[in-house]
């Protein structure tokens, strides 16, 4: 985890390329007002990555800088288009110059694997820059201008220059107002970078190629493996922020690998499901293990808005703090079990057989065969589990035998809509409609399911608290509610179900 003395900024910015031929229009005239620029300053930043450049190749810089107003150690990382989490710490967190803090090391192991972090270049920059506004305004962007000499450091070393100019949104910027000042450079002369960072350049390490987007024309092999890859790299992103203890990370770490696990049993006509067990056996263990970091996390926030609604006359004792105490204590148990997890050897063995399936997957005849035809039959097996699943729960007696056919209905749910996600870009609007009504249906169970839960650790809380002689009424009081609220979402599932059963939606599964 980071320590309370690092900061995290967000940027937003785009590079540019420029050669002597450029006619660039003076700062201020590229809004309306520009304001410093006047004297250089030299920056000296030393990169630091594996041999192999695993972090560049996932779009990470380490480096050490000194010069400037932010010198220290900054990692970044990927945010979303333009946009990178640059984590910053002070130069002192360091024991020596060519060995980053275990803190940043720690936040991109799920890249590193154990691989040795050494300096790879060293970039000498003169910087001016200017603040942008509309005239009179608020700072909107900072444009930097650099005259870069950088070097490798290595085996072999080799020493380029060049010029860049970077455009950074300030708080009060815009996308637009990014696409405005690169017309005005563009006009000038200025070209879009093709190197994501200026380490990348020295590097020659150019952006990754965007994958080609699947579509109705795609394979079955395509489309399965376009999605997988879309949720390994949403659980390698998600994986910093889990350990920076980041909001609903946790939450988005396990679903991206219940996505991939679903994937691989639902589409086993695509992708040899033998040869996948040993991954999805794997991914189910990942989600156990973080399973009780994300149902702590839940249920504080539910319990602690189910005291806060309820009448002054109607909590007895210290019910809030009561809750509040036993859930942080279960919450840092859990936090501790997730780290042990994620620094774990089995789960960088995961991410190793994450690399292979994507590297060389085990496609079997079918999935050359075209995605529409392939797909839609498998996912016609996910929604009709879900109909015996739904089924099945009807049918049994209101009660503890309800609520497990219940959940294992939700659980069903959730593998069907996964199924239909995975073939949305083959199928087109009747699986996206499909997937609507399957998410209307898991939310329905998941609420349901959300009471279960909820009202066994508050059967709990109110029997301790008679054992020890304290008034357990307010317990019985939200374990009363959850109850009506278990009611109401039983009440509403027919309607939503008779709803995602209608022929209009699910025709194109037969």
């Amino acid at each position: 985890m980071v320590g309370a003395d690092a900061s995290v900024v967000r940027e937003t910015e785009r590079k540019y390329e420029v050669s002597g031929k450029a006619r660039l229009p003076e700062p201020g005239k590229l809004l309306g007002s520009a304001t410093g620029g006047a004297h250089a300053r030299e920056l000296v930043a030393t990169y630091f990555d594996t041999e192999d450049l695993r972090l560049l190749t996932a779009g990470i810089t380490l480096r050490r800088r000194t010069g400037g107003s932010d010198e220290g150690w900054h990692l970044k990382l990927p945010a979303g288009p333009d946009s990178r989490d640059e984590l910053q710490l002070p130069l002192g967190r360091s024991l020596a110059e060519n060995l980053p803090p275990a803190e940043l090391l720690g936040l991109v192991r799920v890249h590193t694997r154990g691989a040795a972090v050494a300096p790879v270049a060293e970039l000498r920059t003169q910087r001016r820059s200017w603040q942008l506004a509309e005239t009179g305004g608020d700072d909107l962007a900072e444009l930097v201008d650099d005259q870069v000499v950088a070097r490798t450091m290595g085996a072999k070393t080799t020493t380029v220059s060049w010029r860049e100019l970077e455009v950074e949104l300030a708080e009060a910027g815009s996308t637009r107002l990014l696409d405005r000042i690169e017309k005005r450079l563009l006009r000038g002369g200025a070209t879009r970078s093709a190197s994501s960072s200026k380490l990348a350049k020295v590097l020659k390490v150019e952006r990754a190629a965007t994958p080609a987007p699947v579509g109705k024309s795609s394979s079955a092999g395509e489309v399965v493996l376009a999605y997988l890859r879309a949720q390994a790299d949403q659980l390698r992103t998600q994986d910093p922020l889990v350990r920076r203890d980041a909001p609903d990370s946790v939450h988005q770490i396990r679903v991206a690998a219940r996505r991939m696990r679903s994937t691989l049993r639902a589409f086993g006509r695509v992708l040899d499901r033998e040869k996948t067990k040993p991954l999805a056996d794997e991914l189910r263990w990942l989600g156990r293990a973080l399973a009780d970091d994300r149902d702590s996390e839940v249920q504080d926030e539910r319990f602690s808005d189910a005291v806060s609604r309820l009448p002054d006359d109607l909590v007895f004792g210290p019910v809030h703090a009561t809750l509040t105490r036993v859930m942080q204590r279960r919450q840092a148990e859990a936090r501790e079990a997730t780290l042990e997890a994620l620094n774990s050897d089995r789960y960088l063995a995961l991410q190793a057989r994450i690399d292979e399936l994507l590297t060389s997957p085990p496609l079997t005849r079918k999935a050359r065969r075209p995605a529409r035809k392939v797909l839609a039959k498998d996912v016609a097996k996910s929604y009709r589990r879900l109909e015996r699943r739904m089924s099945d729960a009807a049918d049994q007696p209101e009660g503890e035998q309800r609520d497990h056919g219940l959940h294992e209905a939700r659980k069903a749910a959730k593998r069907a809509r996964y199924a239909v996600e995975t073939a949305a870009p083959a199928i087109g609007k009747p699986a996206r409609r499909t997937r609507k009504n399957l998410k209307k249906i898991q939310s329905v169970l998941g609420t349901h399911q959300d009471t279960v839960v909820a009202r066994s650790v508050l059967w709990r809380f109110g029997a301790l608290a008679g054992q020890e002689d304290q008034n357990g009424f307010t317990y019985g009081v939200m374990h009363a509610n959850e109850r009506a609220e278990a009611d109401r979402a039983e009440r509403a599932l027919p309607e939503v179900w008779k709803k995602a059963t209608k022929k209009k939606t699910t025709k194109w599964l037969t």
